[in-house]
């Protein structure tokens, strides 16, 4: 029996015969077959002549093994068939040659346009005239390899190239990608691994001028960095060393963000920071409104750090305390509800501020002896303690269903080499500050997390907004959170727990050892899910055919490939249709489409508010950090609706929440409006084939936008 076959970019891989039966039934499917059975038998088949042909010192290729399944479709008699399986190896052809000369990258694992484009310009390693060195299976052996390594860190005799192998197949199959800067960093010199920082801002000029700089350091490499600003004195407080005034935290926010600016042109990627005010700073009227005016504060998100306390003053409509963080004094009492009505009007008018309830976050510390947590990282979903960091990794859930179920077995399997990886990923980094290193080697977080949620309930037949989707939703993240946990144990038998384990909430109550003090986290994935050609976290779609900026003149539409596939198997696919649905993203109000498929096919927009609270809190009661999830609302929503939104977050058990209403941004990446009738070089047939000539409004997309808030990408 055939074991092996040779990959186009050389790998011995294990031959999966599963993948030819599915490669001939999406064929079929194409034109109309239904029968998986008669693209099994065909397999077997085709089998039987590779089989005959080659052994495991002679693998075929994919290109050989591609030609005898053609041959073996024509020659059973299903031409119709062959020819779907044909056009689609030619088209695959046409990409790959498309992508070599249009943007400078050989694409030797079978990505997306826009996957290749993102990896060109964040990921792949360059020369010094800004062109591609390497190719998207080289970036992934060389993060495979330095992550493997850290295998001979604790073994000498280990395995490394095995590991090696099962990271790199984890990363090219796209069933699980790290966060940005492992993908960036690893295997270079830099080799700064982590997403996430939170960095200490104390009430001296000293301490504030000393965050800015670290903050700089950090996102010159590639990570984002949260701030607690709540320790600084308010404006027009004393300050006795100069006799002076105080000029307040929000004054401070604006030197980091300028800071962020200015480093933003030569690092990695875009500054990201996240800012938090305690609700109880006497400057907190002036932190709500300080993004009022659009244009101030753009590299930060800024989240109120709400108590219990004051959601409870808030419910009763009683005064709440305002105190100096200098002395501990009260200096003032407002009315709670007023100060809750200007947070949920301002979110609801710009964007900002979000809320982060800072005493949940403070129940889930794992280690409550090292001190507080007072901020999160850039998008919310990590809470730290200072000077701690995180790096974080997403499994693709759309590749964990098999036959319209969730394949729990698969989803296990990669769980237990995620955490591995992730484990591993701790030791390989280095650290911008000898302070960073000795928190994150000391409590050990790692961020496993999901994408694809919304193509999995698709295959799944189960509409987003619908109580077997958050029922869904809770089920798995309970067993990726178990099973991770379970890994994470048995590391610490090899390898000892975290240092910090016997000061741990862990240790107080008597539980097994474990190598990490947390495990889990829902990131909004952002770019790795564009490279994973999925959907976004735990977000809904945010449409279902849209135009895609993906260079300079350049727009190609994309379309839901499950929905594109549902549309020609049913036979109401056209491509005048997908322009129309182009036109908004939604399919809710598109003629011709059947009701069962509009209730499948739902957009962020198309959901009720309720709906994206309750699945956040689904995954949350089985999340050890956060989860980030944006609730996107209509132009039309009010106020009202918002603070409805907030209410129930908190009712729910969320850490945090955060709104966006279409329009209360000028700058935002996804908008109606005019696609580019100018396009860049390349073959005018194939650009024709793309679909690039389209005229009129559209649903644009940002290069970079994968879902979730539309102003966090600027």
């Amino acid at each position: 029996m055939l074991k092996k076959i040779r990959k186009r970019d050389g790998r011995i891989v294990d031959f999966i015969t599963e993948k030819i039966t599915d490669a001939i039934f999406k064929a079929a499917k194409a034109v109309g077959g239904k029968d998986r059975k008669k693209a099994e038998e065909l397999c077997l088949i085709v089998v039987k002549i590779l089989d005959q042909r080659f052994d495991e010192d002679n693998p075929p290729s994919v290109e050989e093994v591609q030609d005898i399944v053609e041959k073996v479709l024509i020659q059973s008699g299903h031409a119709k068939t062959a020819k779907a399986y044909i056009l689609y190896r030619q088209k695959r052809t046409e990409l790959r040659e498309f992508k070599k000369i249009l943007l400078g990258v050989e694409d030797d694992i079978k990505l997306s346009i826009n996957s290749t484009t993102v990896l060109k310009r964040r990921y792949l390693r360059k020369n010094e005239k800004g062109e591609a060195i390497e190719t998207p299976s080289q970036l992934f052996h060389r993060v495979a390899l330095n992550i493997a390594s850290g295998d001979v860190l604790y073994d000498a005799t280990a395995d490394v190239k095995k590991t090696e192998e099962e990271f790199y197949s984890m990363m090219t199959s796209l069933e699980f990608l790290p966060n940005s800067p492992t993908l960036m960093n690893a295997g270079t010199e830099l080799q700064q691994l982590s997403a996430c920082f939170v960095l200490p801002v104390g009430d001296s000029m000293q301490e504030i001028f000393d965050a800015v700089k670290h903050a700089a350091i950090i996102h010159k490499t590639g990570g984002g960095t949260g701030f607690s600003f709540s320790n600084i004195r308010p404006a027009n407080d004393v300050v006795k060393t100069t006799g002076g005034i105080a000029s307040g935290p929000v004054s401070f926010i604006k030197v980091f963000d300028s800071a962020t600016e200015v480093i933003k042109q030569g690092g990695k990627r875009r500054g990201a920071n996240m800012g938090i005010l305690r609700i109880d700073h006497p400057d907190i009227m002036d932190f709500i409104t300080c993004k009022r005016k659009e244009g101030v504060l753009t590299n930060f998100n800024i989240s109120v750090g709400v108590t219990d306390e004051f959601m409870l003053a808030v419910k009763k409509g009683e005064d709440f305390p305002l105190v100096n963080p200098r002395n501990g004094r009260i200096v003032q009492k407002i009315n709670a509800k007023q100060v809750f009505d200007l947070i949920t009007l301002m979110a609801w008018e710009t964007g900002d501020p979000g809320v982060v309830f800072i005493d949940r976050l403070n129940k889930d510390n794992p280690t409550p002896t090292l001190g507080k947590i007072e901020s999160t990282n850039p998008c919310g979903e990590q809470p730290l303690l200072a000077y701690e960091a995180c790096n974080l990794g997403s499994i693709n859930l759309a590749k964990m269903v098999k036959d319209e179920k969730i394949d729990y077995k698969w989803l296990e399997r990669v769980i237990r080499s995620t955490v591995h990886f992730l484990d591993n990923v701790i030791d390989m980094s280095k650290f911008p500050l000898p302070e960073i290193e000795k928190m994150v080697r000391g409590n050990r977080k790692i961020g496993l997390g999901v994408m694809g949620f919304a193509d999995m309930l698709i295959q799944l037949n189960i509409p987003y907004n619908s109580d077997e989707a958050v029922e869904t939703g809770e089920h798995l993240m309970k067993f990726i959170s178990e099973k991770a946990r379970d890994k994470s144990r048995d590391i610490a038998k090899e390898r000892g727990p975290f240092p910090n384990f016997e000061l741990s909430i862990f240790a107080e109550r008597g539980d097994p050892i474990q190598r990490n003090a947390t495990l889990t986290t829902i990131a909004p994935t952002g770019t790795i899910s564009i490279i994973a050609n999925t959907s976004s976290g735990i977000e809904p779609h945010f449409a279902i055919a849209y135009i895609r900026n993906v260079m300079d003149n350049t727009e190609l539409m994309e379309v839901n490939p499950y929905f594109e596939e549902v549309a020609k198997t049913m036979g109401f696919y056209s491509e005048n249709l997908m322009r129309e649905i182009a036109k908004n993203g939604s399919i809710q109000d598109t003629e011709g489409i059947p009701e069962d498929i509009k209730r499948l096919f739902v957009t962020s927009h198309d959901i009720g508010p309720g709906w994206h609270i309750k699945m956040q809190a689904a995954f949350q009661k089985y999340v050890d950090n956060a989860v980030s999830k944006t609730v996107n609302l209509p132009h039309m929503a009010t106020p009202e609706q918002v603070k409805e939104i907030y209410n129930l977050a908190y009712e729910l058990g969320c850490k945090g929440v955060t709104i966006y209403r279409d329009g209360s941004k000028k700058a935002q990446v996804l908008n109606i409006g005019s696609v580019n009738k100018e396009h860049s070089k390349g073959d005018p047939n194939l650009i024709e084939d793309l679909k690039l000539r389209l005229d009129g409004e559209f649903f644009t997309v940002d290069s970079e936008y994968a879902g979730g808030c539309p102003t966090c990408g600027l």
